[in-house]
């Protein structure tokens, strides 16, 4: 069974993946801003809202498929 704290990271989570896909980058990250408030620890919501970061600061071609591609180490 899920804690309270969990599930709440999981409802901001999976809002913020759903505005990922839909190109929505600065509301997804605000939803995994959330998920981090809750849970600063939760490493899934860290990655996924670095990567907003980075596709508002450089959004991704028109043939976005989902898929980040790292262009550094």
């Amino acid at each position: 069974m899920l804690s309270e704290k969990k599930r709440q990271v999981l409802d901001f989570y999976n809002q913020g993946i759903e505005l990922y896909f839909n190109r929505q980058f600065k509301e997804a990250a605000d939803f995994f801003q959330k998920a981090l408030e809750v849970d600063p620890a939760d490493g899934p919501s860290r990655l996924q809202y670095l990567r907003c970061v980075e596709y508002i600061k450089n959004p991704p071609s028109s043939e976005w498929d989902g898929v980040f591609v790292m262009t550094s180490k």
